[in-house]
């Protein structure tokens, strides 16, 4: 099965046809950035005291900022361009997130197998993200 799929649960992929969301939790790429945020929240526990107001509250944030794009484009699917418009937020805050994780492993806050976990998933949610704002229609509603 091809990754076109990726932001869809499995099993409605299996099913055929037009996938049938109840909402954004539905999609993969918003279950996914919801746990990555949730892993940086608890990895960034580990960081030095003096980085919480800058550089813990940079990567908590945009990871955070990630899921809640998602779900108000969700809430935006009326109209296709402000939902894709919110897509290339969201993925303009995943690269954010890159960023600041490239800066944590280069002050030596985050360990170089972290740093290759976070990045290959935020890589993946900003393929799946990609995926929609081309594929606009199959998420908007008329």
């Amino acid at each position: 099965m091809s990754r076109q799929y990726g932001v869809i649960s499995k099993e409605k992929a299996l099913a055929g046809g037009r996938a049938q969301y109840k909402g954004y939790k539905d999609l993969i790429v918003y279950q996914l950035a919801y746990s990555l945020a949730m892993e940086v929240f608890r990895e960034t526990k580990r960081f030095p005291v003096e980085e919480r107001y800058s550089l813990v509250d940079q990567l908590r944030r945009s990871s955070r900022s990630i899921a809640a794009n998602i779900a108000e484009a969700w809430k935006k699917r009326k109209y296709e361009k402000l939902f894709v418009s919110k897509l290339i937020d969201c993925s303009g805050e995943a690269a954010e997130v890159e960023v600041w994780l490239d800066l944590s492993l280069d002050c030596g806050y985050l360990p170089k197998e972290k740093h290759e976990h976070f990045v290959g998933r935020y890589d993946e949610v900003s393929r799946m993200l990609y995926s929609m704002i081309n594929q606009p229609e199959k998420f908007c509603r008329s």
